[in-house]
Order: C-alpha cells, then structure tokens, then sequence
C-alpha cells in the first residue's frame, strides 16, 4: 500500500531487518543466493517500529475487512505480530502451525476457531507464497472463511502472484521490493549501480548469478 510502503521500507532497512549485499550474496534455505535477506522478526525488538507496522495493520483491517470475526498469525514470523494486531482491533486471534503438534491434540491450529467464521490472516513475509497459502488452506479445511491476507513486506514474485490468485486470496502488503530498492539508494544504503542486480535477481532468483 503506498501509504505504508517507503516509511515501512526506511524502517526495516534502518533497524537491519532487510541487510542488502549485492556484492557479496546470501544463501538461503533454498540454495538459492540472494542480494537481500529480510527476517521482520527484529521489528518486535523496536517499539517505535512495531508500533508502527502493527497500527497500519489495524487501519487496513479495519478499512478493508471491518466484519472479520478472528485473526490468524502464521507461525512462527507471525504469531506476534497478528496477537497485536488482534489486540489492538479486539477481535480472538489463533495462529497456524507449519504442521501439527506431534504430541497431544496434534492441533494444527491454535486457538478457539469455530467454523464459518470469517478470519484475515497476517503473515510477516512473501516469498513464493506456499507456507502462506498452506496455512489459508488449514483455515479453510477448519471450516472458516479466509477474507484476505495482510503482510509486512513481499519480495514480489510473479510465482508468488499467481499462487495468490490461484488460490483466490486477496493478498495486501505495507511494503514491497521494488519501494525498498528505491528507499535503500535515497538512504545510501545501496547505489544506482546495484539496482541493476536488485532488479536482475527478483526477475529469476533460482538462477540469479553474482
């Protein structure tokens, strides 16, 4: 959302939460390198920029999906940030686990859902989409309706689009890669001269060579 987008950018960016190294690439889970890492986590340590993300999750909901009956973190990056939002609009919150307890009730969902309610999930970041949209589909199996999903910040792959509309979840997010590319140069944090491998990388990351 452009009303969130670059200030959200500048403060992940500020607090270390995205660290850009187009020069000296990263390697994620996946094998693949990457320019950028991005762990939102670190958000919760700085009150001014939990706040922050938390209060425009709230307008949005609020704005967007006024009738939701519960909100859903994803487990783990989420579950602290969807509490709070929660918190903050008064509504129950659950969170989805990657997979059921191997233990107990083996719940796969935690928390007090009923079926036919109407949930808006909040998840911390996209990449594909597919741990984001295999907890939507715990949500939906458990009988609840899915309205739409809230993130923080979203690498923007197409993949990640079509899985979206796929699945037919409306996804929004405070900010994206192609706003905090144009936040990290106006800080400095990067130059003009590594765009060009920002944007190289996000077209083909599986491939992307550095």
């Amino acid at each position: 959302m452009g009303k969130y987008s670059i200030e959200v950018a500048k403060q992940l960016l500020d607090i270390k939460a995205i660290k850009l190294q187009p020069n000296n690439p990263f390697t994620w889970a996946s094998g693949w390198k990457s320019p950028i890492y991005c762990d939102n986590r670190k958000a919760l340590s700085y009150a001014n920029v939990r706040t922050y993300i938390k209060t425009a999750f709230a307008e949005l909901a609020k704005a967007m999906y006024p009738d939701i009956d519960v909100v859903a973190g994803v487990a783990t990056g989420a579950i602290a940030q969807g509490a709070l939002v929660a918190d903050l609009l008064g509504k129950p919150f659950v969170y989805v686990r990657s997979a059921p307890k191997d233990h107990g009730l083996a719940n796969l969902i935690e928390g007090d859902l009923k079926a036919g309610q109407k949930v808006l999930v909040i998840e911390d970041l996209i990449s594909t989409g597919g741990s984001s949209l295999k907890a939507v589909d715990a949500l939906r199996n458990a009988g609840a309706t899915v309205v739409g999903m809230l993130a923080i910040f979203t690498y923007g792959f197409p993949v990640a689009q079509e899985a979206f509309e796929k699945a037919h979840v409306t996804l929004t997010t405070l900010s994206n890669y192609q706003d905090m590319i144009g936040a990290a140069v106006e800080s400095g944090y990067v130059t003009k001269d590594d765009i060009a491998a920002l944007q190289e990388w996000r077209t083909d990351p599986a491939n992307w060579k550095k």
